[in-house]
């Protein structure tokens, strides 16, 4: 069986559609899928069993980048379309079975959106791939055992950074004397590029001692490192979106974008939504009450 799954330009839309497509995976034993996605996302794929390719969709002038895709997949008749884009190449490639998402604002969050389309319900939960070699690259960085604070300090607009104090403030909360995660070691994790570092320069000068990975890590590493964390908190993006789905116990950090539509999934995962709709609306004494919600409770000397 032959599939052909066009998915997100943004990592964490992506990481969210893994849910389907391990549900595809598991009702179709042996199926080969094709990935269409954008380059960013890319790396959410690398280590998915089951994919024969990935084509990545590079934006081009006037749509273009459609029309170079349906160049590439036009030629093979699929045995099942997902388009996840709502895209016109979901109705004019040849397939047997296709399924179409359909645009627009609905209510509900965006994982209950992505399952519809295959009418699954309750939505399956997404999942990170990673491989033996990921594991143990992030072993062999994390070296002394400790247990790991993982801070995502970074997005994608300034709109959706908490300041960097208030990140500091809690991760030495958490880590310090008597903290919910007394002794753990702080690590630092962002994308690629010139504005993540920016963005997340004020939290690393302020924590000399936290392990600097900012652009530093694929995301199947990534995936494998937060795989070891005993708690990630991080603004609303693809990496909070990554954590949820490693199995970390995930904090997210909301303020104007809707929690509700776009908060972490996965097996311990919340979010910190400030009360007006800005990430400076948002105090430390709620990020770190909701933090320590997620952690076990202590043992009783």
């Amino acid at each position: 069986m032959r599939i052909l799954f066009v998915t997100s330009t943004r990592i964490g839309d992506a990481v969210l559609s893994t849910g389907l497509l391990d549900h595809l995976l598991r009702t179709h034993p042996g199926a080969r899928i094709t990935v269409a996605c954008g380059p960013a996302a890319e790396g959410v794929f690398a280590r998915m069993p089951g994919r024969e390719c990935t084509i990545v969709v590079a934006k081009r002038p006037m749509s273009m980048h459609w029309l170079v895709l349906w160049g590439q997949v036009a030629t093979t008749v699929w045995d099942l379309v997902v388009d996840l884009r709502g895209s016109a190449l979901g109705w004019l490639v040849p397939a047997r079975r296709r399924v179409v998402m359909r645009g627009g604002r609905r209510p509900g969050h965006r994982i209950g959106h992505i399952a519809a389309v295959l009418r699954l319900d309750p939505p399956p939960p997404p999942v990170a791939w990673f491989a033996p070699e990921d594991s143990a690259h992030a072993a062999a960085l994390l070296g002394d055992g400790r247990p790991v604070l993982a801070l995502g300090p970074t997005a994608n607009w300034d709109g959706k950074v908490w300041p960097a104090e208030r990140f500091v403030a809690l991760a030495r909360a958490l880590v310090g004397p008597g903290g919910a995660l007394a002794g753990a070691r702080p690590v630092l994790l962002g994308g690629p590029g010139e504005a993540e570092r920016a963005m997340a320069a004020p939290v690393v000068a302020a924590l000399p001692d936290a392990l600097d990975l900012v652009g530093r890590l694929s995301l199947p590493e990534a995936a494998a490192l937060l795989a070891r964390a005993a708690l990630f908190v991080g603004n609303d993006s693809g990496l909070m979106h990554l954590s949820a789905a490693a199995g970390a116990p995930t904090l997210g950090l909301f303020g104007p974008t809707p929690a509700g539509e776009y908060g972490p999934v996965g097996r311990a995962a919340r979010a910190a939504v400030a009360p007006d709709g800005t990430m400076a609306g948002l105090s430390v004494e709620r990020a770190l009450e909701a933090a320590r919600a997620l952690l076990p409770a202590p043992i009783p000397a």
